[in-house]
């Protein structure tokens, strides 16, 4: 990420022209853990719907998934909804989960583990509604893997997952040369991680909404002196500025430091 920040400035180009974007601005939507009831995750949607999110995940395990998710359906019918089961199933959990396929859900993602993606093809193939793959896609190389085994219809991008940037871009492009639509995930930036993971999200099989919410969801003060905002059509701008486009905060950024090395 240093390194494109420093080849954007030396070029005088954002990350987005860097990677051939084609957006100013990212869809994003808010990814909200596993609550203490259905009618607490009910209300945490409702508040994340109200500040203007259109697109919400919700985290699953065993006996949190299927009601937890009718719930929230039953109260948004038309919210663009997603599930997240972050390796917590097997394929003997197969038939728990079938009620989900009548939710109209945009995916589940990563419900296998992360090694099982001849188990995730096996999964698949029982559900309608497209699996994503998220800790299982480490490479490109295990992107490729996965389309050919038929895995999932759609992956999840993290370029800290993936290695860096240029794997994500790699990652991407071979997703798009294979028909399989990508989204950004997210692992709670600060401004920096996040002003990159918007210029990534420009790419053009970026069409879904990815998981980077508005700095003030994680925040009281970030460390850089840009804050991303959420706009009213549940957008966030890309940074235009030289390589990453933000810049540090040095005094937030010494008031959370806690130790330093001095050579």
């Amino acid at each position: 990420m240093a390194l494109w920040d420093l080849l954007g400035k030396r070029e005088n180009k954002s990350l987005k022209e860097l990677f051939g974007g084609v957006r100013d601005k990212a869809q994003v939507g808010v990814s909200i853990g596993i609550q203490e009831s259905p009618e607490a995750l009910v209300k945490a949607v409702h508040d994340y719907v109200n500040q203007g999110y259109a697109r919400v995940k919700i985290k699953i395990k065993p006996t949190r998934d299927v009601e937890d998710a009718k719930a929230v359906r039953k109260h948004f019918p038309d919210l663009r909804l997603q599930v997240d089961a972050n390796s917590a199933y097997s394929l003997d959990d197969i038939n728990t989960l079938k009620p989900l396929d009548d939710l109209n859900l945009l995916l589940i993602e990563q419900p296998l583990f992360e090694d099982d993606i001849w188990d995730h093809h096996k999964f698949q193939a029982q559900f309608n509604t497209p699996v994503c793959l998220d800790e299982s896609v480490v490479s490109p190389r295990h992107a490729r893997y996965a389309i050919e085994m038929q895995a999932c219809k759609i992956i999840n991008i993290k370029a800290g997952r993936l290695g860096g940037l240029s794997q994500a871009i790699e990652t991407h492009d071979i997703c798009q040369k294979n028909q399989i639509p990508v989204w950004c995930g997210g692992m709670l930036e600060t401004g920096i991680g996040r002003a990159s993971n918007l210029a990534l999200a420009t790419l053009p099989n970026f069409i879904l909404p990815a998981d980077v919410s508005a700095s003030n969801r994680y925040y009281k003060k970030d460390i850089t002196h840009e804050s991303f905002v959420l706009n009213a059509d549940s957008t966030i701008n890309v940074p235009t500025g030289a390589g990453l486009g933000v810049t540090i905060d040095k005094n937030a950024l010494q008031s959370y430091t806690i130790s330093k090395i001095e050579c």
